[in-house]
């Protein structure tokens, strides 16, 4: 073997910019998640955009109890989002469990490993979303059982919106929820979508529902809003990106007000 040459280090360091990319956003999911992640490179990642990722203990079935028990585990996840730097905006990713916890506690949690970052859920960002749509009466699809769904029109109600209908597919493994073909959720749009309902909230951040929101929108004839176009719409405008994507949907073409 021929000697290795001497290595030499390099006599001044290279000028470093302030971050790899301009924006970053933390993005808290389930252990079992199989949606959050693509849906988030498809719709926020890009040049400028970084999506950093820590997933959190899960298990299911996807009940109340069990959603409430990520709860502690919700600092350390946040904590090992890129330690000790900014972000622009932490997302936790689970619909159900944000309406079981609150979006107050959440908040509280991230925000001792994060001070002063914002913080937003699924919820919270289809609550905006809807609003941004001028949505004041709508329709809710969810995956879950009866006893899951029951929280989260409470929510919305709490919010000062009218549910005209509300519909739940009795699913109890967010896995399972994932498997549910976009096509699928395209037809049960339509039957979930009430006639006086100014616009139809998909909840869950397990179903690939954002491929689905154009046909959604175009067989029910008004706006959809799911949770992970929700989410994706809402860090997007923190982070000041304001272009349109009507790809994804009217939302994704809206301007956003806290």
């Amino acid at each position: 073997m021929k000697p290795l040459p001497e290595i030499k280090v390099y006599p001044k360091r290279p000028a470093l910019d302030a971050r790899p990319l301009e924006r970053r956003i933390g993005l808290i999911i389930l252990a079992t998640d199989h949606t959050s992640e693509p849906d988030f490179r498809r719709m926020v990642a890009s040049e400028r955009v970084g999506v950093y990722v820590a997933r959190i203990p899960y298990a299911n079935p996807t009940t109340p109890e069990n959603l409430r028990k990520m709860q502690p585990a919700l600092t350390a996840g946040a904590a090992l989002i890129l330690p000790d730097e900014p972000l622009d905006a932490v997302c936790y990713s689970c619909t159900s469990a944000s309406v079981v916890i609150g979006d107050a506690e959440i908040d509280a949690a991230i925000q001792v490993a994060k001070p002063g970052v914002p913080v937003i859920t699924p919820p919270m960002a289809g609550v905006r979303g809807l609003r941004a749509l001028g949505a004041s009466k709508i329709s809710i699809l969810t995956p879950y059982t009866v006893e899951t769904s029951r929280p989260m029109a409470a929510y919305f109600a709490a919010h000062g919106f009218e549910i005209a209908s509300f519909t739940c597919l009795g699913f109890e493994d967010d896995r399972e929820m994932a498997r549910i073909a976009p096509a699928a959720l395209v037809e049960l749009a339509r039957e979930a979508t009430d006639a006086s309902a100014d616009a139809l909230f998909v909840s869950c951040t397990a179903l690939r529902s954002a491929l689905a929101v154009t046909g959604m929108e175009k067989t029910i004839g008004r706006p959809v809003v799911t949770s992970n176009q929700a989410t994706a719409w809402n860090c997007l405008r923190l982070c000041g990106d304001d272009t349109p994507h009507p790809e994804f949907g009217r939302l994704m073409t809206q301007p956003f007000a806290a």
